[in-house]
């Protein structure tokens, strides 16, 4: 069966086009949170599928976003969505996905994709000398970046790279049961993840304590642990400070971490997932304090930076570490390009072999904002989180968890005592939740039910989380 042909893809385009372009317009007067059942979407779709063609798939398309998926659907780019982190799907960036699609070309390879993969390398350059990263993370300088489908994915290939220089036998021999891995109890899941995807077992993964009254590793009790498992015949392998975690938005003191890990000469890898990007901004540019000194560094573009899912950032310092320990090359793959060692060949630098062109969203949102329309747009959230935090300290009801990190802020809901009462907390989030103008998650901080309010979708203003306090504050 052929393809559309372009005068009616032209057609089709434009009727989806119009159909997102009025879904973002509308989307405030949604609930943010769908009222679903578990099973009920599937309930509402045929079990087999057709035989043959429908008549309209313009209108077979739309039929099922408008009564299917926009009711059975969590609205990430709502602005009252203030849950988890922010997942900005910029128009802009649509725009880069669909001439990314519309060129259909597979990145594994330079000689697959020239421009894209020198695109990207340009790319992320300039957003290393952007967000202060330093020339040694550039291609240039040594290193060099690349776009992941997620922090996770980066953090897994970091700790491929580091099983490696921990190990020359990695590659032939596996992992020996020795191997540690360094987090805290704040770190993101996706370390747990990577240890047992690479063979590691939960035993490998060490929590290092907080520093006493903080959420942030101790170097002290790091470098102590350190030099036991040294002691005692194990190998250190990689440490993961955290910039941002997902539960408070605790920065790790990466310098001294960096500090303390160096003398075993382990692998000191930074998720910045959601908190990176600030950086961008001079008056942030503390989140990287000490990065200098780490082997690799990884933000998210897909949370917070105006781009849709996936684009995630990884930089390393030494450009041949993720091809030494990933490249694979069967005859099939082999080039003129990638024998004379003039390229980069990007399926070296990830678990999958193919990729898409994810450059191609990023240029487009650079584009139509800027760096300086970047940085409005970090500021303006943050700013509207001091803002925030200020009325929680004002009411005698609320008590701050933590002190805000950046855009960030945790809160209790107090009981007649005067201490954190979790029932009323989780009692007001549901609450809030139920009511579809905002949509909120919570953690556990000292071992309480705690509130997060994330502010960084990208239309959120200071209307919205004016909603957001009357639903907290309502009886």
């Amino acid at each position: 069966m052929p393809d559309l042909d372009p005068d009616e893809f032209r057609r089709l385009g434009h009727q989806l086009v119009d159909w997102v372009a009025e879904h973002r317009a509308s989307l405030a007067s949604l609930p943010v949170r769908p009222e679903v059942t578990p099973g009920a979407i599937r309930a509402q779709l045929p079990a087999s599928l057709p035989d043959k063609p429908a008549d309209d798939v313009g209108v077979a398309l739309t039929a099922l976003l408008d009564d299917v998926v926009v009711p059975g659907s969590l609205h990430w780019q709502h602005p009252g969505f203030f849950g988890y982190f922010p997942a900005n799907a910029s128009l802009l960036s649509l725009l880069g996905d669909l001439a990314s699609g519309g060129l259909g070309g597979q990145g594994m390879l330079w000689s697959t994709a020239p421009a894209g993969t020198e695109v990207e390398q340009v790319l992320m350059d300039a957003f290393a000398e952007a967000l202060g990263l330093g020339p040694e993370f550039t291609f240039d300088g040594g290193g060099g970046g690349s776009l992941q489908d997620s922090a996770s994915s980066g953090a897994l290939v970091a700790l491929l790279a580091a099983l490696h220089r921990s190990s020359p036998d990695w590659r032939e021999s596996g992992v020996d049961g020795r191997e540690r891995v360094y987090v805290t109890a704040e770190t993101h899941s996706s370390l747990a993840k990577a240890v047992r995807v690479a063979g590691l077992g939960a035993r490998a993964l060490r929590i290092v304590p907080f520093t006493p009254g903080t959420f942030a590793m101790s170097p002290e009790a790091l470098a102590g642990m350190l030099a036991d498992d040294v002691a005692a015949g194990l190998r250190p392998v990689l440490v993961c400070p955290t910039v941002g975690t997902t539960g408070t938005g605790a920065v790790d003191p990466v310098r001294a971490v960096a500090l303390a890990a160096r003398e075993h000469e382990t692998w000191v890898h930074v998720d910045a997932a959601w908190a990176g990007v600030a950086a961008l901004c001079p008056e942030f540019r503390y989140v990287l304090d000490g990065v200098e000194l780490v082997d690799s560094f990884c933000t998210d573009a897909h949370k917070w930076l105006y781009t849709a899912f996936d684009a995630s950032f990884l930089w390393v310092r030494d450009g041949r570490a993720l091809p030494d320990a990933l490249s694979i090359t069967p005859e099939y793959l082999r080039n003129a390009a990638t024998e004379s060692g003039a390229v980069v060949d990007y399926r070296d630098w990830q678990v999958p072999l193919g990729r898409r062109f994810r450059a191609l969203k990023l240029w487009a949102v650079v584009q139509g904002t800027g760096l300086d329309g970047l940085r409005e747009h970090i500021r303006g959230h943050v700013a509207l989180a001091s803002e925030f935090a200020g009325r929680v300290r004002a009411e005698r009801r609320f008590a701050l968890a933590v002190e805000p990190s950046l855009a960030l802020v945790c809160l209790y809901v107090l009981g007649p005592d005067g201490e954190p009462d979790d029932e009323a907390t989780r009692a007001t989030l549901e609450r809030v939740n139920a009511g579809g103008r905002s949509f909120l998650t919570h953690t556990s901080i000292d071992g309480h039910y705690a509130i997060r309010v994330a502010i960084g979708s990208l239309t959120t203003t200071a209307s919205d989380v004016d909603t957001l306090w009357e639903s907290l504050t309502s009886p």
